[in-house]
């Protein structure tokens, strides 16, 4: 087995190297869309600006709650990434750090994030993110994934948990808008994922891993989709009768939705028309889901401060 300082038979790493690998074991990427969606729920949560220290600790947490998820979600996929071409080159398969030292380095992350967020924001945002760690880990990577072709669906409720957490951060509690705002990533999160499953579906197959596009046929994943994102743009717009939110939200989440349902839509009819490959461009709707969150979100952010 090739140890942390090792590449691959390359010779020793350098630090930099080192530590963009264990970087790269909590998925950066990813956790750049929980941010966005942590952020303005603060701001809605608040009514405006909450304190710059609230902000920079309730994010940190939540950097090392996720990154901790994503490092041990990568420690018991390490036999998935190296079937697959998408992810052979992560730092476990790759031997940029071997198993033992990314389970230690995700445990002792997940633990100080806990720590964090209880010491420095509140203990209602600590047990939040622990519960998103435990069904990240557990519930989906241990139980889910490798089982039903249900897994994202319901393991996606852990990327739902920083809008609860941001909101409790602020105020102390949950409310009925932070919950409509879990159900719209919680909705999002099918369409969302399903499309990129749809382009590396062979990978998964390889894998054994038994994603909706794998292992069901085109028709059903389109109608499938068609029914989250439907329940999703009606969470996002049954937060206005709440009165949490004003005219910019409202505008944004109407014009965004229905711009979003038209892309899910247009995929669907390919799909009846029996299109694939760029013809039926499933990447498009996953780039499209991104734009739509973050419009959603952006639109989120600023509607505390924008009133007629």
């Amino acid at each position: 087995m090739r140890g942390a300082g090792q590449d691959g038979g390359r010779g020793p790493r350098t630090v930099g190297s080192t530590l963009r690998a264990y970087v790269a074991l909590t998925k950066p990427r990813i956790i750049e869309l929980l941010l966005i969606t942590t952020i303005p729920t603060m701001f809605l949560a608040a009514g405006g600006f909450p304190s710059l220290w609230l902000i920079i600790a309730t994010m940190v947490g939540g950097y090392l709650a996720a990154g901790g998820a994503n490092a041990l979600n990568m420690y018991l996929e390490r036999d998935i990434d190296a079937k697959m071409k998408r992810t052979r080159k992560r730092p476990i398969p790759s031997g940029a750090v071997t198993p033992r030292a990314a389970l230690i380095f995700g445990l002792t992350i997940s633990a100080v994030s806990a720590l964090w967020l209880g010491l420095l924001v509140n203990w209602v945002s600590a047990a939040l993110a622990v519960g998103a760690i435990l069904l990240y880990v557990v519930f989906y990577t241990m139980i889910l994934k490798r089982r039903t072709s249900q897994n994202i669906v319901w393991g996606g409720i852990a990327g739902c948990m920083p809008v609860l957490i941001g909101w409790s951060a602020v105020t102390g509690t949950v409310s009925w808008t932070a919950v409509l705002l879990f159900l719209v990533i919680f909705f999002w999160t099918p369409p969302h994922y399903w499309p990129l499953a749809e382009k590396f579906q062979d990978d998964y197959a390889n894998a054994g891993v038994p994603m909706l596009p794998v292992v069901s046929s085109r028709s059903n994943v389109a109608r499938q989709m068609l029914l989250h994102t439907a329940l999703m743009i009606a969470s996002s717009l049954a937060i206005i009768p709440l009165g949490e939110t004003g005219w910019v939200y409202g505008v944004a989440a109407a014009a965004s939705g229905a711009w979003f349902g038209f892309l899910v839509v247009r995929y669907a009819l390919r799909v009846r028309q029996g299109l694939s490959g760029k013809a039926l461009a499933p990447m498009k709707v996953f780039h499209g889901s991104i734009t739509y969150l973050t419009v959603l979100f952006v639109a989120l952010a600023i509607d505390p401060f924008v009133t007629l």
